[in-house]
This record gives C-alpha cells, sequence and structure tokens, in this order.
C-alpha cells in the first residue's frame, strides 16, 4: 500500500491511529496461534506410560472360553527317562587276535563278516622262531626218548644185581626232567600256533613245519582284519577281531541329574530306528562310577538277545528307563509351549492376564510332564489352548 508522503495536518491524526491499529492486530494473532498451539501439543503427545511385558498377553473376555485353566499338583508318576545310545558287541565275547611270534604273513583266510569256529585258522605265519621252536622240541623229545631207555636199562641191571638203586633213582629222575621239557616244547609250540596233529608227526617223523597258523580262540563273526598277505607281524600286534554277536550291548549316556533315579536290574525298552515298530526287552547291567567331564553323564549299559543278528554294532538306538513310582509335580503335555529351545507353560496372574513362564520338564509319562524345576505347586497354567494363546501373544508383540 502506498500512503503519500505529506497528509494535510487535518488527517495526520486519524491516519496515526489507523496505523496503530493495523500493528496491534498483525502482532496479536500470531500471538494466538502460538498459544493455540501449544494448548493442543500436550494432547497430541499423550505420555506412553511404562513398556508392555512381552511375556505377558491379556486375554480378552470373548476368547476367555478357549483357554482352560488348572491348578499344578503332583500325583504318582512313574518317570521313564529317554536317553539316545547306539549298539556295541559284548565286549565279554570279542576276541582280539595276534600272532604270538615275529614273523611274515603268508597267507590269510579269513575276511571281515566270516563265521568262523574256534581253533579255525585265519593266517598263516613263517617266522625263524617256529623254526627253533620246533628244533628245541625235537631235542627234549629225543633226550625223553634216550632217558627212557636209560631207565629201562637200570631196571634190568637191578635185578641182576649190578647196579644198586641209587642209580636207578637218578635215571628216574633224568627221565622225569626230559619228560618235562618236552612237554614245555610242545606247549610253546601250541602258543605259536601249531596244531597238536602237526606237532604229534613232527615228533615221530621230524618234519619242520614252514609255517604256523593264526587261530581263532572264539567263535563268532569277523568285524575287523588288520593284515595283509605278505606283512610282518610283532607279538601284540592284533591282527583281528572276532565277537559273538549272539547278545549285544545297548550304551546310553544319562545326564548326571538323573543319573541317581537308575539302578541296576531296572527294566529297559529300547528301540532301534533302523528295526521299525520292533521293541527289545533288556536290564541295566552297568552304571559307571564316574561321570565324563566333557558331556556331564554316567554311561549306562543293557544287554539283549540278538542271536537272529538282527542289531549290528553302532545302530542307533533309544533306551527308555523306567523308574518306580514316586509323587511328582506334573503339567499335561498340552500345556507345554517350545519356545527358543526351552520349555514354557502360561501362568495366570490375574483376570486373563497370562505370562509366559520358562520351565524345565522331564520326558512325558501318560501325557504328563513331570516338573523339575520353575514351577510350584498351586500355580494356575493353561493346560489347554496354550499354543493359541501363545499365537496371541506373538500377535500383540508385533503390534
Amino acid at each position: 500500500m502506498h500512503f503519500p508522503t505529506r497528509f494535510p495536518s487535518a488527517f495526520r491524526p486519524t491516519v496515526l491511529l489507523a496505523l496503530a491499529t493495523l500493528l496491534l492486530a498483525g502482532c496479536g494473532r500470531p500471538a494466538s496461534d502460538a498459544s493455540a498451539a501449544a494448548t493442543t501439543a500436550p494432547a497430541a503427545q499423550a505420555p506412553a506410560g511404562k513398556a508392555s511385558d512381552p511375556l505377558v498377553v491379556d486375554i480378552p473376555p470373548a476368547m476367555a472360553p478357549n483357554f482352560k485353566v488348572e491348578t499344578a499338583a503332583s500325583r504318582e508318576i512313574a518317570v521313564v527317562q529317554e536317553v539316545v545310545g547306539r549298539i556295541d558287541a559284548n565286549e565279554k565275547r570279542v576276541a582280539r587276535i595276534g600272532a604270538a611270534m615275529t614273523g611274515r604273513i603268508t597267507e590269510v583266510l579269513a575276511e571281515v563278516g566270516d563265521t568262523v569256529r574256534a581253533g579255525q585258522t585265519l593266517a598263516r605265519i613263517a617266522s625263524p622262531e617256529l623254526t627253533a621252536a620246533q628244533l628245541a622240541f625235537l631235542r627234549a623229545t629225543s633226550a625223553a626218548q634216550l632217558a627212557e631207555r636209560a631207565v629201562d636199562r637200570a631196571r634190568q641191571l637191578i635185578q641182576a644185581d649190578v647196579i644198586g638203586s641209587a642209580e636207578v633213582q637218578r635215571r628216574e629222575a633224568e627221565l622225569a626232567i626230559a619228560r618235562a621239557e618236552s612237554r614245555a616244547a610242545a606247549d610253546q609250540l601250541r602258543l605259536m600256533g601249531v596244531p597238536a596233529d602237526a606237532i604229534a608227526h613232527l615228533g615221530e617223523r621230524g618234519a619242520l613245519a614252514e609255517a604256523a597258523g593264526v587261530t581263532a580262540t572264539l567263535a563268532g563273526v569277523v568285524t575287523e582284519r588288520t593284515v595283509s598277505k605278505g606283512q610282518v607281524s610283532q607279538p601284540g600286534d592284533p591282527l583281528f577281531t572276532v565277537a559273538d554277536l549272539s547278545t549285544a550291548w545297548v550304551v546310553g549316556a544319562l545326564p548326571e541329574r538323573t543319573a541317581r533315579a537308575v539302578a541296576l536290574g531296572q527294566q529297559v525298552e529300547v528301540a532301534v530306528p533302523a528295526l521299525g515298530e520292533r521293541k527289545l526287552a533288556g536290564k541295566v547291567v552297568f552304571i559307571s562310577d564316574t561321570v565324563s567331564p566333557d558331556t556331564r553323564t554316567v554311561t549306562i549299559r543293557t544287554e539283549v538277545d540278538n542271536r537272529d543278528r538282527a542289531l549290528k554294532p553302532q545302530m542307533l538306538a533309544t533306551l527308555r528307563i523306567a523308574g518306580p513310582a514316586t509323587r511328582q509335580l506334573t503339567v499335561p503335555a498340552g500345556a507345554v509351549v517350545r519356545e527358543n529351545d526351552r520349555d514354557h507353560v502360561f501362568l495366570r496372574t490375574e483376570g486373563q492376564r497370562y505370562r509366559l513362564t520358562p520351565v524345565e520338564l522331564g520326558p512325558a509319562v501318560d501325557g504328563q510332564r513331570p516338573v523339575l524345576q520353575g514351577l510350584q505347586a498351586g500355580a494356575a497354567v493353561v493346560v489347554e489352548g496354550a499354543f493359541h494363546m501363545n499365537n496371541e501373544r506373538k500377535r500383540a508383540e508385533l503390534e
């Protein structure tokens, strides 16, 4: 707006009054707007209050009939522990067979999986020690035969009063020593794997055997062979492993916390996935007296019948060990919610407010889970609808 630079003196008071009015109006309007903004700002920024607990869920009254709540109580229950295990050969019926002398393997006669009988030859070995032992046996046998003839002559001479009884006794003592040396030499050959008939032929004909046999000391199945033709073997080297698989061990590991609930002689049900639905029955025959420092477990073992050879060493198995019936706090299996690899239950805190609570539970027995830790008797537990309640909790957490 343009005003003339000069006004008549008569109009000056009127113009000044109008300008003052305009200035006052312009200054008063922003003050009114600022006051209004200040008044509405607190209403737009309402206080949020305390943050909600993600483990707590409030159930609307309309949904309350979908959930069933019961008081946690104790009941008689026979706790069944499930232990992961494996099939092993019965170590009491396992033989690790090696050569009794240093020598070279000239022939291998058994392979893994072969069924062998006790005394069967598994391999043949040639050794200078075998030759020396045969010569020692021949010398001892010859000395015994010579001593026998000397005793016979002495007995004839004493009858003719040519010698005295002392000479006869001396020769009889020499004969006893010679026979003992002959038997010892024969035992040495048997230890080296020379059969009894070969030893008898050696004494009769004097023909030395070129090789001795490595024989099975147990009837069973060859489960391991660590020797090849031409290999040089030392005494003590295991060449074959033979196992009698008519019985088998099922070995498992109990957590140290629950090991005290298992005793020798308890009945065990063994499930082997490789056998399908078939179940095996056994008893606890061994409980270790020590705890593994790495796994904090106690080794247990049961023995089962395996005459049909259905069980193979290293098969996976599950042991179900039934303990005596005791009174324990339990919750229904349907009340348990699995969250973050842990077991949880919903506890009612007030009204229709529930809290997801971690608990430590044992394996289910007849639809009940024994409580090990995290829950007290008398607590209000959601026993039906816990899964849907957890979904409702997650939905509310996302919102």
